[in-house]
């Protein structure tokens, strides 16, 4: 019985501090893009999702295209957004996501996009920013297509 016990606060031990691993790295990278991101826009073209990653409860940057990233905040804290494998934009206005009429949407959850920020991606690589294996490429998973819902 000793056993068990010692092994479920063990098992606790280690999950917490990857959860706090993992929070610090999501405030590192969130810090990290918003020093390239711009002004926010109300909309930008996106013919498919490239590329994702979260970088905190409510952000996750989008890539349109290799060298096009934009971060978005949504209006609500999405629940287990950072454990997600798979995620989509929704596209209400032909090839173009919208801080208006669009979503972020994952398993059975509809984020609202309340801002949309143009990271300058180009200054972030030229400054020696690589992207992290963590970060989603889309086209390698058979997860939700980018599109409409």
């Amino acid at each position: 019985m000793r056993f068990i016990g010692s092994l479920a606060m063990a098992i606790a031990l280690l999950s917490s501090a990857a959860q706090a691993d993992t929070r610090a790295y999501e405030k590192a990278e969130l810090a990290r893009f918003q020093r390239y991101a711009g002004e926010p826009i109300e909309q930008f073209p996106m013919f498919e999702l490239w590329q994702w990653e979260v970088v905190g409860p409510d952000r996750v940057v989008v890539w349109s295209t290799i060298h096009d990233a934009y971060l978005l905040r949504v209006d609500k804290a999405c629940n287990n957004l950072l454990w997600t494998h798979g995620l989509s934009v929704t596209q209400e206005m032909t090839q173009k996501v919208t801080q208006k009429f669009d979503f972020v949407v994952f398993r059975d959850q509809r984020c609202k996009i309340d801002e949309i920020r143009p990271i300058d991606y180009r200054a972030m690589v030229k400054d020696g920013y690589k992207v992290p294996d963590t970060a989603k490429k889309t086209a390698a998973q058979d997860t939700q297509a980018s599109g409409g819902t």
